[in-house]
């Protein structure tokens, strides 16, 4: 495979499937490689939702720009991490124009776009993606049909393979068991979507406030749908996390002992990231320090009991102890994607209490809340500062710290606001200090 166009050398990709199987000559490539270009430092990077290769070059080739500017005398070498995830096609992508990522409220309708993705990332469903768009697109939408829209869905993320799926999956086990599958699958159809109706009228008014007219439940389908999807996004990412790059790195170790790794993770890959530590052979220190950026997962990943719940912690409690340096995690208030819409879609099949006539200041403290919008939460020792006090002293040599990073990523319109406002130099730095890069 040719190398593509990037700003940075040496550069490689690391490719994986679904099931997190990599691509054996790129691996090759890149363990020949650290060790012949004497590479010291390597900066992993995980994209989050996005539908072609093309797309994630141009992130990784934005994001890494700066960086030999900011550290001109360091052997960095980079990876571009790419996955089988998507995006919806009405959603901003990290570095597009300003003045298209700031939009109106998208269509209820499937561009085509967004059509080839689904049945691209759903291979042999085209038809029940086919019967979704026709039923967003039709002119009547009759509130009984809201069940069959929902059926669908269910349909058409339903996984039968074989394995732990539920655990790559979950944000939280109790006494030893995953999660059960969010609530939006098990519950009445018309509900959900009117849940999802509310939240998205909300992002379009003055401080987040729905007004008192209920709006149409149709009009949160696409976002049921598109919430589902990412579902499926969130257990491919830690399928990938684990069984692929963890793996990956591991024979790195091997092969390029010096080698100092450092992971850096945007939305779901700051989800692939955190899953790839768990991943690491045991004895593995070569990851140095890790960096997510509005991570898609759950702000308690990490903890070692839930808050309310002595029973239940973390999914991957404990493994932020797997890195050789600190784990920093960037968050936003202006990211309404996870300040807002992730919440309302990780609540889970034991939570049953509605969110109607919550407003977002609510939203933020619910169980269920994304790191990418407040942080890692309830892990002992978190530090927590704001992004200029964090590029102006040591970051600490180990454990969790909380960045906020709203001085920057802070522009994007709904649906997602600024969760895409992820190529500055700043944060840059912060991947090249937590990694005590020079």
């Amino acid at each position: 495979m040719a190398v593509p166009d990037i700003s940075v050398a040496p550069y490689w990709e690391l490719t994986f499937d679904a099931d997190g199987d990599v691509d054996g000559a790129e691996r090759d490539r890149l363990l020949a490689g650290v060790e012949r270009r004497e590479v010291r430092d390597l900066i992993a990077f995980a994209h989050g939702w996005n539908n072609d290769r093309s797309g994630a070059t141009r992130l990784y080739s934005s994001f890494f720009a700066p960086v030999p500017r900011l550290a001109p005398a360091a052997r960095i070498g980079y990876v571009g991490v790419m996955w089988p995830s998507m995006r919806f096609c009405d959603e901003p992508i990290p570095d597009f124009p300003r003045s298209t990522a700031a939009g109106p409220v998208p269509s209820a309708a499937l561009d085509k776009d967004t059509r080839k993705a689904l049945r691209d990332t759903f291979p042999g469903r085209a038809a029940v993606v086919d019967a979704l768009a026709r039923m967003l697109d039709g002119p009547t939408r009759e509130p009984a049909a809201l069940e069959e829209f929902g059926r669908l869905v269910r349909r058409l993320v339903e996984d039968v393979s074989p394995g732990p799926w539920a655990r790559f999956a979950a944000d939280t086990v109790a006494e030893g068991v995953p999660q059960c599958e969010p609530a939006m699958f098990a519950r009445p159809a018309a509900e959900v979507c009117a849940e999802f109706a509310g939240a998205l009228a909300g992002l379009g008014e003055p401080g987040g406030q729905r007004s008192f007219t209920l709006p149409n439940p149709w009009d949160g389908a696409k976002e049921l749908l598109r919430q589902a999807t990412y579902y499926t996004m969130k257990r491919r990412a830690g399928t990938v996390g684990e069984r692929g790059l963890g793996p990956v790195v591991g024979r790195l170790a091997q092969a390029a002992p010096g080698v100092r790794v450092h992971l850096v993770g945007h939305s779901f890959g700051g989800r692939l990231v955190p899953f790839a530590l768990s991943g690491l052979p045991e004895g593995v220190r070569t990851v140095k320090s890790v960096t997510l950026l509005q991570g898609a997962f759950s702000h308690y990943a990490f903890a070692p009991r839930l808050p309310g719940d002595p029973r239940a912690g973390g999914v991957l409690r404990g493994q932020e102890r797997r890195v050789d340096g600190p784990l920093v995690c960037c968050h936003s208030r202006f990211d309404t994607a996870l300040g807002t819409l992730y919440p309302l879609a990780s609540r889970m099949a034991d939570d049953d209490r509605s969110v109607l006539g919550l407003d977002v200041g609510a939203l933020l403290g619910a169980r269920w809340g994304a790191m990418g919008h407040d942080g890692v939460q309830a892990v002992p020792g978190t530090r927590a500062c704001t992004l200029s006090a964090a590029l102006a002293a040591p970051f600490p040599a180990s454990g969790c710290v909380n960045v906020d990073a709203a001085e920057v990523v802070r522009r994007g319109g709904p649906p997602c606001g600024a969760h895409s406002d992820i190529v500055h130099p700043e944060l840059a730095r912060v991947v090249l200090a937590a990694g005590r890069v020079r």
